[in-house]
């Protein structure tokens, strides 16, 4: 009996290892190509998990395909992408700025910015889903589902933005500054609202239910802000950080800390990758510790645990799935609606706060920037059974489109000063945002 166990075991870890070579191997190769072409590698890297999954691997080598993915247990990839995704959450907490909210001269355009670069497509993706909820969601909760196609209208990638901003050189620009303030504020809501509808999808429209959700919700968050915080700054004062390093016993603090957190949300029946989120948040001041962080961590989350989630999220986008040009109509309407809905949103309420019209576009622009952010959002409307497999394609279709648009609309509408004089040589490197 022991025999035939060690044996499902070693089978089970030989196809997880193949994949995860397979997985590699092509994110490398696409992040690349990517980066050739002055696109974030991680655009690259979605669409190298695009391409291994059913619309192309699929459909090129359909027993290969199948013994390499399908036939074995998908546990493995599927605990590792969440891991991963934990992870990456803690790094975005930590990387929040909250320093450019405190500028005077930024705050009007800022407000504005949230404001309307959340309602406007928030609106016109709540009335799409409502519309299409009867052809495209039968027998999904309407409100539930049209919520959700209204958070998914309104993201913005905050990590891969920030690193656009970067190679364009305006993370001390104005537009930078007010842009990635801007999203970040967005996301935040989002994912608020996003623990709302996933409250409403548990429950079933149980008022009392989501209300006790959301009250517990809050209380961690509260002890987490009042009570954690300060014990684990005290706890990071103990360790030197000096020339970025980042002590081991330090780093199993903050992974205990990392996990607990993400255990806790969890069992709220939010997501575990939230209480990723919340950890970072509390340490965000710390910027030694970003730096120690991503000189220790975020290279083997880049090039290990990241391409692990496209990988899962072509696995599960089947293009075939659109198989009638209905469906592509569709399609096209929810891209479209989605990149004028953030585009036009952000561009009235920065020309509202004085900017100019080149100025305006920019910002609309580099807002409509989702891949990351926006994969991981519908990753889980997929998991909650709140959106259907086209709708789900439709999605990714519309995150890969809006940040593979961003580069060239800024290289196009940025003002003359802002302009780069010469092809972007240093790539677009991976999915961490540096304010």
């Amino acid at each position: 009996m022991q025999t035939t166990g060690f044996h499902q075991l070693e089978t089970l870890l030989f196809f997880t290892l193949g994949q995860l070579m397979v997985i590699i191997v092509a994110a490398r190769l696409m992040g690349s190509l990517a980066q050739r072409l002055a696109q974030p590698r991680a655009v690259g890297e979605i669409i190298a998990g695009l391409l291994l999954g059913p619309s192309f691997f699929g459909s090129l080598a359909p027993d290969l395909f199948h013994d390499l993915f399908k036939a074995g247990n998908p546990t493995p990839l599927m605990i590792m992408s969440q891991i991963g995704l934990i992870l990456l959450m803690f790094q975005v907490g930590l990387e929040f700025d909250f320093s450019t909210l405190k500028e005077k001269s930024h705050q009007k355009a800022t407000l504005l910015i949230t404001a309307f670069g959340i309602t406007l497509p928030f609106g016109i993706g709540f009335t799409f889903g409502m519309l299409s909820q009867p052809m495209l969601a039968s027998g999904i909760d309407p409100l539930a589902y049209s919520l959700f196609i209204a958070i998914a209208f309104s993201i913005t990638a905050v990590p891969i933005l920030g690193r656009i901003l970067m190679e364009f050189e305006l993370t001390r620009h104005k537009l930078g500054v007010i842009t990635i303030t801007a999203a970040a504020a967005n996301d935040a809501i989002g994912w608020v609202l996003l623990t709302v509808v996933a409250a409403i999808a548990n429950h079933q429209l149980d008022t009392h239910a989501v209300l006790h959700q959301i009250g517990w919700l809050f209380s961690y968050l509260i002890a987490a802000f009042w009570l954690i915080k300060p014990l684990l700054l005290w706890l990071v004062n103990q360790f030197p950080l000096k020339d970025a390093r980042l002590p081991a016993d330090l780093l199993a603090i903050l992974l205990v800390v990392i996990f607990g957190s993400a255990m806790i949300t969890s069992q709220l029946g939010i997501f575990a990758i939230f209480g990723g989120f919340v950890a970072g948040l509390l340490l965000h001041q710390r910027r030694d510790l970003v730096l120690a962080w991503d000189a220790r961590v975020n290279d083997f989350l880049s090039v290990f645990f990241l391409p692990i989630f496209f990988t899962f999220t072509g696995l599960r986008t089947d293009i075939g799935s659109l198989m009638s040009l209905e469906l592509w109509g569709w399609c096209t309407l929810l891209v479209g609606l989605a990149f004028a809905g953030k585009l036009g949103g952000c561009y009235v309420a920065a020309r509202w706060a004085g900017l100019n019209q080149k100025e305006s576009l920019s910002i609309g622009i580099m807002m409509n920037t989702r891949a990351l952010m926006e994969l991981i959002v519908i990753n889980l409307g997929h998991d909650l059974g709140i959106i259907p497999p086209s709708v789900f394609t439709m999605l990714v279709i519309m995150a890969v489109t809006s940040t593979l648009l961003t580069a060239p609309g800024l290289r196009w509408w940025l003002p003359g000063e802002l302009k780069p004089h010469r092809v972007i040589q240093k790539p677009l490197a991976d999915h961490q945002e540096v304010p």
